[in-house]
């Protein structure tokens, strides 16, 4: 059940503790994808994930906005600190359980999220707030396109989930600029805090090799896990169950 397309009353009247909580990022993806990658796939995923499910599961509205700060030199970039981050996310969680809906999976799309979201979700879990797990979809599939940034792994999810967002044509300025790693290292050292600091176009990995086809697998596979995810969610015993 997509928490937004339904009534309060649909809400009091679901038959389920679990949710999915999308989040993700608005941040640059290169010259050729769209700002919402990250928000965009955690939300496909979590929606396919509840309609493969086999019972009922509610599904909550994305959020959009995470921890990017070190894509601000890109236009539209949005970004949150990592205190605001956890402590929205925390209410949003805290929220779902108030209505009975305590046991809950994160499915995040954003890679500087994930330190956050292990911690909020710990602490949620451990103050006996509700049972939280976050699942980010690209740490559980693998293929054999290089992730990157905005590279062929998130183009061919993109591709998979609304390819009228992607601009094939805009591939070789996306390559051209691309850095070639996650920042600027020396004896273990990371020495950039910022992405233009070591790619030009925002990319890492020329987004070139990517298919829709890929993306449909990769979708697929993001969705079996999630559910597996789910499955695990809902059996784990917990304080208080009788």
């Amino acid at each position: 059940m997509n928490l937004a397309e339904h009534s309060w009353t649909d809400a009091r009247d679901a038959d389920t503790d679990l949710a999915l909580l999308p989040v993700g990022s608005t941040e640059q993806h290169g010259p050729h994808a769209p700002l919402g990658v990250d928000f965009m796939s955690a939300a496909a995923i979590a929606e396919a994930a509840a309609e493969a499910y086999d019972d009922e599961v509610v599904v909550a509205p994305p959020i959009p906005v995470g921890v990017a700060e070190e894509h601000r030199a890109f236009d539209g970039t949005l970004w949150v600190t990592e205190d605001s981050f956890r402590a929205y996310v925390g209410d949003v969680l805290r929220s779902l359980a108030h209505h009975g809906f305590d046991r809950i999976v994160v499915v995040n799309g954003h890679g500087g999220n994930t330190g956050a979201l292990f911690e909020i979700c710990a602490r949620v879990s451990r103050d006996g707030d509700c049972y939280a797990v976050p699942f980010t979809w690209f740490d559980a599939v693998e293929s054999d396109l290089e992730l990157g940034h905005g590279g062929p792994v998130e183009t061919s999810m993109m591709l998979a989930i609304d390819p009228e967002l992607i601009r094939e044509d805009r591939y070789p300025e996306a390559a051209e600029g691309a850095g070639d790693g996650f920042g600027d290292w020396a004896g273990g050292a990371n020495l950039a805090f910022d992405f233009d600091e070591f790619s030009e176009s925002g990319n890492l990995e020329d987004p070139t090799p990517a298919t829709e086809e890929e993306g449909e697998r990769l979708l697929a596979a993001s969705v079996d896990a999630c559910v597996e995810v789910l499955d695990a969610v809902a059996a784990r015993a917990l304080d208080g169950d009788q």
